[in-house]
């Protein structure tokens, strides 16, 4: 049987739960600092320990992201970066790089592609699943359709706020891991961890058997390490991105580090 991109993301949980240990999952804003370098990134975590990566795609108007990440996508946009280029990094990437890959989008961008071309192209460039943070599971119809018809896995979002029937529609939605939204409001890194996010966890690991992935506000090893104890997945994204941002030319191998500091974190 063939390797589907959902099989690929689930192989990598059955495979981590199997060893008890707990997936590394970083984000990098495509074309960021610029597209030759985001890619040069992408390989650097992956050989770093990252078990999955989450690839952003710049976007005019980034509701969910905070200020370093918007920071980054407006970035890739005045480097030209469109949804072609992402495909294209992916494809690129492909060649050194076997572990799950994730875009992160906004849904228009998705419906002004066109859903089955953007599914598409994301299977035919090594693309495993998409998050799109607007996206409600009331309107996810049509596009989850369309992405499992190439393999593509919608991975969607609960936060703290879900009502425990709506992480079950969500939950059985979401194909892959659910991202667990560790705090209302924007992306970026905290200097705590929210006070009740283990009880939230639990509230959804009751209701769900499928891995989860806690994202949002994670920045120190040793939060990692406290995430890594009650999730499936450990999201790091704003802290990787601005630290790329403020490393310049030694970005790669600041990323490589940092990386590999949290993988030691988690794993230990």
């Amino acid at each position: 049987m063939a390797i589907t991109s959902v099989n690929r993301i689930d192989a990598v949980f059955d495979e981590l739960g199997a060893e008890s240990r707990t997936a590394l999952m970083p984000y990098l804003m495509a074309g960021y600092p610029d597209v030759e370098t985001s890619l040069e990134l992408l390989v650097a975590v992956a050989k770093a320990g990252a078990d999955l990566i989450e690839f952003g795609v710049p976007y005019s108007d980034p509701l969910a992201d905070g200020p370093t990440i918007q920071a980054a996508g407006e970035a890739a946009l005045r480097n030209g970066v469109n949804t072609d280029t992402v495909f294209d990094l992916v494809r690129q990437a492909r060649e050194s790089v076997d572990i799950p890959v994730v875009m992160m989008t906004y849904y228009n961008t998705i419906y002004r592609y066109g859903l089955e071309r953007f599914a598409e192209k994301a299977a035919q460039s090594g693309v495993d699943g998409v998050i799109a943070p607007d996206l409600p599971p009331e309107e996810a119809g049509p596009w989850a359709e369309a992405a499992s018809k190439f393999g593509i896995a919608t991975v969607m979002l609960v936060a703290p706020t879900s009502t425990d029937r709506r992480i079950e529609r969500i939950s059985e939605l979401s194909k892959g891991f659910v991202y667990c939204v560790s705090l209302t409001g924007v992306t970026g890194a905290r200097a705590n961890l929210p006070s009740n996010l283990t009880d939230f966890i639990h509230r959804v690991r009751a209701l769900t058997d499928k891995p989860l992935a806690v994202g949002f506000g994670i920045s120190e090893p040793e939060q990692a390490k406290e995430v890594s104890a009650i999730a499936d997945g450990v999201i790091i994204g704003s802290a990787l991105v601005g630290l790329v941002g403020k490393a310049g030319a030694g970005c790669v191998e600041a990323a490589r580090a940092y990386m590999s500091s949290i993988r030691e974190a988690i794993d230990t």
